[in-house]
């Protein structure tokens, strides 16, 4: 899956993702960058 890292300041490919849910109800996905390791997170529908 893809997403922006704001360290890379690019969409890059995120690694080690796990599905979340937000406070609001929302579905999330969270993981890390593939480049810098950086912690990435993307809003809408889990992977």
């Amino acid at each position: 899956m893809e997403a922006y890292c704001f360290k890379c300041r690019k969409k890059t490919e995120m690694k080690n993702t796990v599905a979340a849910t937000l406070k609001n109800g929302k579905p999330a996905t969270k993981g890390s960058c593939a480049i810098c390791d950086a912690n990435m997170s993307r809003i809408g529908k889990h992977s």
